[in-house]
């Protein structure tokens, strides 16, 4: 995968899904899509995805596995989140897995999403403005730091290998 920044790990996707708790039909943002990854695969439950990515190298990226998957729910957005959301309606959640400018991002989501809203974060500055903003705005459900190893031969027998750990901070907009 030449994407900077991407794609996320099979099972942080797979936390990162479930604390976003998608029902049949929901309407999803998927904020800094990269790869499209994660938006192809919430693609078989939710109705519309509103993918969004401000990095032409990953609208291209994420375009063509788009189009690979033959996902038609997906609609792919050039552009900076914060300035994109103005045009989008009501969400029934979102990920965010990038983000510039988290803090203006979360506030806008706040007022769209009537679920959840999870954070993928590895950076601890941005767990860190995340999880006050969510405070702030009262939509603070819980952190996760998710740390996965896996298998490999060695001299015969098997050894572990971390991936690097993830931050999963999970929002919950009540109305």
């Amino acid at each position: 995968m030449g994407l900077k920044g991407g794609p996320t790990q099979d099972e942080i996707m797979a936390v990162s899904l479930f604390k976003l708790g998608i029902r049949d039909g929901d309407v999803m943002a998927d904020i800094g899509c990269g790869t499209g990854k994660i938006a192809i695969q919430a693609s078989g439950r939710c109705s519309r995805i509103y993918a969004i990515d401000r990095r032409t190298e990953a609208v291209e990226y994420a375009r063509s596995e788009i189009d690979k998957a033959g996902r038609e729910n997906i609609a792919l957005i050039h552009g900076d989140a914060a300035e994109v959301l103005d045009d989008i309606d009501a969400l029934d959640c979102a990920f965010v897995g990038g983000s510039g400018n988290i803090e203006a991002v979360l506030s806008q989501l706040a007022e769209k999403v009537r679920g959840r809203i999870v954070v993928n974060a590895v950076l601890l500055d941005t767990v860190g403005r995340a999880v006050g903003t969510m405070k702030e705005l009262g939509i603070f459900a819980e952190a996760l730091h998710v740390q996965v190893s896996r298998s490999h031969e060695l001299a015969g027998d098997m050894m572990f290998t971390p991936i690097h750990p993830v931050f999963v901070i999970v929002g919950e907009v009540k109305r």
